[in-house]
């Protein structure tokens, strides 16, 4: 009988974890803010991003604003592998990562262990 309840209470646990980490979140999507021919948009890190995509205009200069609640390890770092940006976020600031839109497309991005994710459409 023991082992049978070790056994449920396990599988419930991996469940919950495979729930956790791979299930969709809530797409929200927000398009920049327009300011002295400069576009800007925030994103908050708290448990993922949200928003988790942001829309930029093409060939106007550009950056993304974290703001970081989540102090958990995963939420250090932030990383967009095609634009070749990996930057350091500090917990409770809001830190700046400027984007390149000379070229149009969809960019992701990621937390430091690639579990969570983001991404920048620019149009």
């Amino acid at each position: 009988m023991e082992k049978l309840l070790v056994l449920i209470g396990a599988a419930l646990l991996i469940g919950f974890i495979v729930w956790w980490f791979f299930s969709k979140r809530d797409n929200q999507s927000t398009e920049a803010t327009m300011s002295d021919d400069k576009q800007q948009a925030e994103v908050t890190v708290n448990g993922g991003y949200v928003p988790n995509t942001v829309v930029l205009k093409q060939g106007v200069p550009a950056s993304l604003v974290f703001d970081r609640k989540d102090p958990s390890g995963c939420f250090n770092e932030v990383v967009f592998p095609d634009l070749g940006i990996h930057e350091t976020l500090p917990v409770n600031e809001k830190f700046a990562v400027e984007i390149d839109t000379s070229k149009a497309g969809e960019y992701q991005y990621s937390c430091g262990m690639n579990m969570f994710h983001g991404k920048v459409v620019i149009k």
